[in-house]
């Protein structure tokens, strides 16, 4: 299972993402968004997710990090 930072355009994106992954399952918590990464909103959901993490993206991520030790990949940016 990996870990990975989501970070969203909106607070209010990432309130509807939390809600959407507890009706999945996946554990998410929202945190500030770590100083390295920037964000729009400097809200982030902290999650862990066994497969494509792609298929969770909707319009209000603006982009993925997967955690990996102390460096941070990024998945995904909604450009």
């Amino acid at each position: 299972m990996s870990a990975y930072y989501v970070l969203f355009f909106t607070h209010s994106g990432a309130i509807q993402f939390q809600r959407k992954m507890e009706k999945r399952g996946i554990l998410c918590d929202l945190m500030p968004v770590p100083r390295r990464l920037s964000s729009n909103c400097g809200v982030c959901a902290k999650i862990e997710y066994d497969t494509d993490v792609l298929e969770l993206v909707d319009d209000e991520i603006e982009q993925i990090y997967e955690i990996k030790g102390s460096e941070m990949i990024r998945k995904y940016d909604n450009e």
